[in-house]
């Protein structure tokens, strides 16, 4: 289908067209309880600042959708930034990542890209905007991470670092103790700098598959560069049997594989944000090249092949990604344009398109909350930061609801999006 062309409205309100149908049609079905509680709007927002002193903003979010101001906790650690091809610090995506930080249970994590370090902190159960470090942040065995993934299931945190030393560690976790020791570095031979520089040629993503027993990476190749990209596995695997008359809680005791499995999708090269999807072995995963796939993970293999591919008209660099449960779809935001694109999670076809304006610049990393997409625009300086909050319930028209302005709070080196439910 076609692209709007007319012209945007400033942080007021947007165009949208939607093909009639098409949203439903690749998701798995969903019991009415799950779609009530999918559907619930979510209770806040966060990101890092990826200052020199990070700190995790967390924005309350009201029955309607729309935001109000929160608070600014300290990681403990040092933000960062990626070099661009002229030696000048990027910005927006200042990690040429997605999930900079995320969520599992009570707990949040984010990277400290400037000191090689992972925080871990709490989310107060009657405010959710209170957060707590836990213990000290702990140091990584490579640099520069800019991604990072947890599971609530198996207890464990996976981070992904893009600099001079790439690759990815892990770590168990306690909501009481927080973080344990990471473990050894599992390479990615990328030839790169501390800061990198990017955005090809580097780590995206790292999160776990839909139940959680397997950890993907999303890397980058560099074409000009005769670089591949790729996609890694790495299966979740239990403890060894225990002694006679000894008793472990194979909960506590998840590791993940050091055995990797790397693949390169057909017709894919900058494989950035990506989302499990539920109920099936599939990601969704945008590619800054052309849009959007589907790859199929082999679950014993643990490969990726393509499934689908979707290219996006008139697109720079599509590079981040958010499903949403009650419309079934994929959102995806692109860098240089002012506009969310919903895709299939079947075929990687676009369902429609929100024009949000020229006002907004450089949208990055989003989320889904309910009936509303969440997603972060730093800018590059030259205006104010700001979170854009999009309207995408079925019964209403999609739009524009708010613009909420981050001056003061953070700028053009913000990364991440997480949202509570």
């Amino acid at each position: 289908m076609s692209f709007l062309r007319s012209p945007a409205f400033l942080l007021t309100a947007a165009l949208v067209t939607f093909a009639p149908g098409a949203a439903t049609t690749s998701y798995p079905r969903l019991s009415p309880r799950q779609n009530s509680t999918m559907a619930a709007t979510a209770k806040a927002l966060y990101f890092i600042t990826n200052d020199a002193t990070n700190a995790i903003v967390a924005l309350p979010i009201g029955p309607d959708g729309k935001l109000s101001p929160g608070t600014v906790t300290q990681t403990g650690g040092a933000g960062s930034a990626s070099l661009k091809s002229d030696g000048q610090p990027a910005a927006p995506d200042a990690l040429v990542s997605q999930s900079a930080l995320t969520i599992a249970g009570d707990a949040i994590f984010a990277v400290n890209a400037g000191s090689n370090t992972l925080s871990m902190l709490t989310i107060c159960p009657s405010d959710p905007t209170r957060l707590t470090l836990v213990g000290q942040p702990a140091a990584l065995p490579g640099e520069f991470p800019n991604t990072v993934g947890a599971s609530a299931k198996n207890n464990l945190v996976c981070v992904g670092m893009t600099g001079a030393r790439a690759g990815v560690s892990c770590a168990r976790f306690s909501p009481d103790t927080g973080l344990g020791p990471m473990d050894a570095l599992r390479p990615f031979d990328l030839g790169q700098t501390t800061p990198p520089v990017g955005p090809a040629n580097t780590v995206s993503q790292v999160f776990f598959s839909a139940d959680q027993s397997m950890l993907f990476a999303t890397v980058k190749g560099n074409p000009a560069a005769n670089k591949t990209g790729f996609f890694s596995s790495f299966p979740v695997e239990g403890p060894c049997r225990p002694r006679r008359g000894r008793r472990r809680s194979s909960l506590s005791q998840m590791t993940i594989s050091p055995t990797e499995t790397r693949s390169t999708p057909a017709d894919t090269a900058l494989l950035f944000g990506a989302q499990p999807v539920p109920g099936t072995a599939n990601v969704f995963a945008t590619d800054a090249s052309f849009g959007a796939a589907v790859l199929s993970v082999d679950p014993a293999s643990g490969a990726a092949s393509t499934l689908a591919r979707g290219e996006i008209e008139g697109q720079a660099a599509t590079c981040w990604a958010a499903l949403s449960a009650r419309r079934g779809t994929a959102f995806v935001t692109d860098v240089a344009r002012g506009r969310i694109v919903e895709m299939g999670v079947g075929d990687a076809g676009v369902v429609g398109v929100v024009e949000v304006g020229e006002g907004v610049q450089g949208m990055i990393d989003l989320r889904v909350g309910g009936d509303f997409v969440y997603a972060l625009a730093p800018g590059d300086g030259s205006g104010e930061a700001a979170v854009v909050v999009v309207d995408v319930a079925r019964e209403r028209a999609a739009g524009m609801v708010q613009r909420f302005g981050l001056e003061g709070v953070a700028g053009k080196t913000a990364m991440g999006m997480a949202v509570l439910v």
